[in-house]
């Protein structure tokens, strides 16, 4: 269809459909002419727009009873019109927004109808025909130009005006369609020329104060109309309440704008005699007006904000966001009081589940921030810091009731009105009122939940842990230890009130905060914990670590304020009233040890009902010693912050600070240790220290120092044992002769307080040889080398070895003789036993000088010479922990002597009868521990000790075992938790490697082959039987004939025939027997025993194929 792009050819094509309208006012004849129009051009229908109108209008106003469709047709052809032109007559604009507002007005009562517009009686408009109307009232708006369009907002214009106003308020609130709903709010909108198009030019000044004072008239039915929309169901959908948001700031805006008011006059001018009744209905905008309506808005914005910032739609929420965001910038004056809810709301969604609201929330912070709307608005700091002493108030009450979600948003606000108070936060913190306020609310809210026995019971058991990768030269942050807390459990609600209190340090008072936080933290025990939680944020957050703001301070911290006020809660933390606390039973009943239980071996199955640890105090509850543990780790955690907050500055803090961290990282509680161990981490970090042990090299010298002035007082200062534990477990070689002194001090002190300090330097003890093992051990890696090489070249070195072992047997049986001599105890005819011991180990020294060269002891083995020598007195004590302990340490002694074999064999025949005693009448948890150390004598010692082990030893175990056999092959499940079962797993474990490592004869293989036979038995628990088996693979190695004879005479799998007819038929008892218990394990044995025959068989023919 060909476009009339000029009036005449418009005209033309327009004027029969017009005609025909004008003529029958039907829907097909307004179709006709909408059909006409589309082919008509803009500037062509602009000439025409009233020609065309007027039919439109006709048939929008005819008399007569209201036909829907004509009615709805003709409004749609009205806006196809005013949509491609442009509206240029004031008078044009008012009657045409007259007509389309009676299309939608309410039929009036029976009678003669006042002028063009429905007839009475008709029933109410479908929601097409309404949609149609308000999209044709919005095409009309549109379509007026500029001042045109300001008509509307003159006084003579305010009746109709108002009709349409209330109109689409009618038509957004009570209407169901939502459609209909949002257009109406849409074309509400239009009408405060507030919409998102670019058609309308930007108003001046005046003609912006002209609408607000039209507005005001209209304001309190606009923002009711709304709000009651805004809060309805949320069934109406999103859009509508976005929309009737979006009204109602634009609404709210315009006639509240602080550039308006301050423009109005106090005193309304008098009107002239024309206007004086359309007057009246104009608001006066004067200070009382906007006084008394900013109170009523007050109680709907605050409807709205509770309403709509936990509404579902992440649209919504952004919608109020900007609601906030245009009031706050246009209304900071008029709307003062409404504030507490605006801000309330923007910071409520800081933490908002979608992004997008959590976006633009930052930005409107931002912005409020920058502007620096609190620090120039008294009124508005005033407003925030009220909010934030009712927020304080109900705190722990909100905390209390709320759920985590609800604990979320609760401390949401308060850093949000923090943040917003930025340096302004003194005058809430210069109040005595509001800083209790707040600082009680922190106290309740931060509580522990210290009922948790878990942390006490968690122990730090040995050293052996603490030396794998504690040289490690890489530094990893020490992290902060999980707190579990009363009214909270989400680790985000944490983290919000860690960043309270260090927007707090930031733009507060450093001083007074400190001041008082350290009052709380003296003034009860209830607030400990939490008081120190709080100084270490607040330091962090005074030296801008961790924290986030949305404005910087006026003033930057001085660095000598920072020092200073650490130094004070570092003096405060590390007193000894809020250091050494109760951490668990130990130290409370340090003087109550068990007493020597003489069950030995002969009582095994009593030993598992026996209790070990001694009865806890009554005095200290489980749930005190948990509130110091946690109380401490507190404290360790702030020394760590410090240091990050000084940096290396934090060195000149050392030397009172790093021995008292030094002391936790060697408590027994684990939790303690840990924590302290992180702070170390976090020192080297802040001080440049590459890893712990260079810190602890590096500072050696005063630790050293400080170590031993408290050893002299170790009654008072019983804590300097933990310190030398952690230089120990945590450095190198390098620190043997700088604590080569205080070692002696120890023994010396040892010397001096058996009875009472023996338990405390046997830790010591236990850390200094554990060292020593680590530092001049064997190395593990080496010894499968040396194995290999040496088996690589056995076959060069045959010959070499030949040639000088001539030379060697004199020596070697000379060697022996004496070693046997020792052994047997031939040593001195002397009653005396000290006395005995001395001479002949001095003469076993001298006459073995030869061999070692006359070469000193090194000093790490001197040092392990003594301590195994002070071991010895104390394998009798009555405690069984310091026998424990005592047993722990001859182990790694007997380590670290090994090289050293003329010191080890005089040492090991000192140590034997006390040994011995702690086989075969102890505790079953000394008896399991002495025979570990059996063990490894054996192991080091080799065949020294055969004759006494004979002796005095492998009767009792022995017979031990034979007589639990019973037992254990009776008892359920339960029975491998007891002491009984782990004595005698143990035993069986190390008995065969015993028999092989100290070659021993054949009457005793047989006594340990019969003891173990009856472990063989399928009635005995599972580990026992495997053990059992470990035992007869030794013993294969050792004597396999015996071995195999015996394990044939219990079970025969075959018939041998002799080879010839003269000689007689193998018989064994084995022979024929039918499956028994025992069938099975000896079976397994005797097909190993097999395989070694045959490996040994094809390794001598391969030797001897060469040849």
């Amino acid at each position: 269809m060909a476009v009339f792009d000029t009036p005449r050819e418009a005209f033309g094509a327009l004027r029969p459909a017009c005609v025909r309208l004008t003529q029958a006012q039907t829907a097909e004849n307004v179709a006709l002419l909408r059909a006409r129009l589309a082919a008509v051009g803009a500037a062509a229908l602009q000439e025409l727009q009233e020609y065309v109108l007027y039919p439109l209008r006709l048939a929008l106003t005819s008399p007569g009873p209201r036909r829907e469709r004509l009615v709805q047709s003709a409004a749609r052809g009205l806006a196809a019109v005013l949509g491609a032109t442009r509206l240029r007559g004031p008078e044009l604009l008012r009657e045409l927004l007259a007509e389309l507002c009676a299309c939608l007005g309410t039929p009036p009562a029976p009678g003669p109808a006042p002028g063009p517009g429905p007839a009475p009686g008709a029933g109410p408009a479908s929601e097409e025909l309404k949609l149609a109307v308000v999209e044709a009232l919005h095409a009309l708006i549109h379509s007026a130009d500029g001042d045109v369009i300001l008509s509307l907002y003159q006084p003579p214009a305010l009746h109709l005006l108002g009709f349409t106003v209330s109109l689409l308020l009618g038509l957004a609130e009570r209407e169901r369609a939502r459609q209909l709903k949002i257009s109406a709010l849409k074309c509400l909108q239009a009408l405060v020329l507030r919409c998102e198009c670019q058609q309308h030019r930007q108003l001046r000044e005046d003609e912006e104060q002209q609408c607000g004072d039209t507005f005001a008239s209209f304001l309190p039915g606009v923002v009711l109309a709304l709000s009651r929309v805004i809060t309805a169901d949320i069934k109406q959908g999103h859009a509508t309440t976005v929309a009737a948001l979006r009204v109602f700031y634009q609404v709210v805006g315009l006639v509240m704008a602080d550039e308006q008011l301050a423009r109005i006059p106090e005193n309304k001018e008098k009107p002239s005699g024309e206007q004086s009744g359309v007057s009246k209905l104009v608001v006066h905008r004067g200070p009382d007006w906007s006084k008394n309506t900013a109170e009523k808005l007050s109680l709907l914005l605050h409807k709205i904000v509770e309403r709509s910032s936990v509404h579902s739609h992440w649209k919504v929420r952004l919608e109020l966001v900007e609601l906030v965001h245009h009031l706050v910038r246009n209304c900071r004056q008029s709307l003062v009081d409404s504030f507490t809810h605006l801000l309330k709301a923007v910071v409520g969604l800081v933490n908002d589940e979608n992004s997008e609201v959590q976006s633009r929330c930052n930005e409107v912070l931002q912005h409020i921030a920058e502007q620096q709307l609190v620090a120039h608005n008294r009124a508005l700091a005033d407003v925030l810091s009220e909010n934030l002493h009712s927020l304080a108030t109900a705190l722990p009450r909100l905390m209390n009731s709320q759920d985590d979600t609800g604990k979320f948003a609760t401390l949401s606000l308060l850093l949000g009105y923090l943040k917003l108070l930025g340096p302004k936060v003194n005058i809430v913190l210069n109040s005595a009122s509001h800083l209790h306020r707040l600082s009680k609310a922190l106290m309740q809210v931060l509580e522990l939940d210290v009922t948790d026995v878990k942390i006490v019971e968690d122990r730090r058991w040995g050293s052996g842990s603490g030396y794998e990768g504690s040289l490690q030269h890489g530094v990893q942050k020490g992290r902060c230890q999980k707190k579990y807390f009363r009214f909270f459990t989400e680790e985000k609600v944490f983290q919000l009130l860690q960043q309270v209190c260090r927007v707090l340090g930031y733009y507060g008072n450093l001083y007074l905060l400190v001041d008082h936080f350290l009052g709380l933290y003296s003034e009860s025990a209830l607030y400990r914990k939490q008081a120190a939680m709080v100084l270490n944020e607040l330091i962090a957050g005074a030296a801008g670590v961790g924290v986030d703001v949305l404005q910087q301070r006026e003033v930057p911290l001085d660095g000598d304020d920072i020092k200073g006020a650490i130094t004070s809660v570092l003096d405060e933390y590390t007193d000894q009233a809020n250091w050494y606390l109760v951490t668990s039973i130990d130290a409370e009943e340090a003087s109550q040890e068990l007493s020597v239980n003489p069950s030995g071996l002969a009582a095994l199955p009593g030993a598992a009902c026996g209790s070990v640890l001694p009865p806890p105090d009554p005095c200290v509850t489980t749930r005190t010693m948990n509130s110091n543990i946690w109380q401490i780790c507190i404290q360790l955690e702030g020394v760590g912050c410090f240091a990050t907050v000084l940096g290396k500055e934090f060195r000149l803090l050392l030397l009172s600070a790093l021995y008292p961290v030094l002391e936790k990282a060697g408590d027994k509680t684990l939790l303690i240790s840990e924590t302290a161990m992180g702070t170390l981490v976090d020192i080297c970090e802040a001080c440049s220290y590459d890893s712990v042990q260079c810190l602890i090299n590096e500072n050696s010298d005063y630790l050293v120092n400080g170590i031993s002035l408290n050893l002299r007082h170790v009654a008072h200062r019983p804590h300097a044992s933990q310190v030398l534990d952690t230089m120990l477990r945590h450095s190198d070689a390098s620190l043997l002769p700088l604590v080569e002194d205080v070692i002696q001090d120890v023994l010396s002190t040892l010397d001096q307080s058996y009875n009472h300090q023996a338990s405390t330097f046997l830790g010591v003890l236990h850390s200094l040889v554990a060292a020593l093992v680590k530092w001049f051990g064997p190395s593990r890696s080496e010894e499968p080398q040396r194995r290999q090489a040496a088996e690589r070249q056995s076959g060069t070195l045959g010959q070499v070895q030949a040639a000088i072992t001539g030379q060697e047997v004199e020596q070697f049986f000379l060697d022996y003789v004496r070693q046997k001599q020792v052994a047997e105890g031939n040593l001195s005819d002397s009653g005396d036993e000290e006395a005995d011991e001395v001479p002949p180990v001095a003469k076993l020294e001298s006459s073995n000088s030869d061999t070692e060269g006359e070469t000193p002891l090194p000093s790490h083995a001197q040092l392990a010479k003594d301590v195994m020598g002070r071991c010895i007195h104390l394998l009798s004590d009555r405690s069984l922990r310091v026998r424990l302990k005592v047993l722990d340490v001859l182990e790694l002694c007997v380590t670290v002597l090994h090289p050293h074999r003329n010191h080890l064999l005089p040492m090991a025949h000192r140590v034997w009868p006390a040994l011995v005693t702690r086989l075969i009448s102890d505790d079953p948890l000394a008896v399991l521990r002495a025979f570990k150390v059996l063990c490894t004598l054996a192991q080091k010692c080799g065949d020294f000790l055969r004759q006494r082990f004979s002796k005095d030893v492998l009767p009792k175990l022995t017979s031990s075992l034979l007589s639990q056999a019973p037992a254990s092959a009776r008892a359920g499940p339960v029975y491998s938790h007891t002491l009984a079962f782990k004595l005698q797993l143990a035993v069986l474990q190390g008995l065969g490697s015993l028999c092989e490592k100290l070659d021993m004869g054949e009457s005793d293989l047989n006594k340990v082959a019969d003891a173990c036979l009856i472990y063989l038995s399928a009635k005995q628990p599972m580990k026992l039987q495997e053990a059992a088996q470990s035992v007869f693979l030794h013993l294969m190695h050792v004597d396999p004939d015996s071995t195999w004879l015996l394990l044939n005479e219990v079970c025969c799998p075959q018939l041998y025939e002799p080879p010839h007819a003269s000689l007689q038929p193998v018989k064994l008892r084995g022979m024929g027997r039918p499956r028994n218990e025992f069938t099975d394990n000896v079976l397994l044995l005797l097909e190993k025993l097999q395989h070694q025959e045959s490996r040994v068989l094809q390794a001598g023919t391969q030797e001897a194929s060469p040849a």
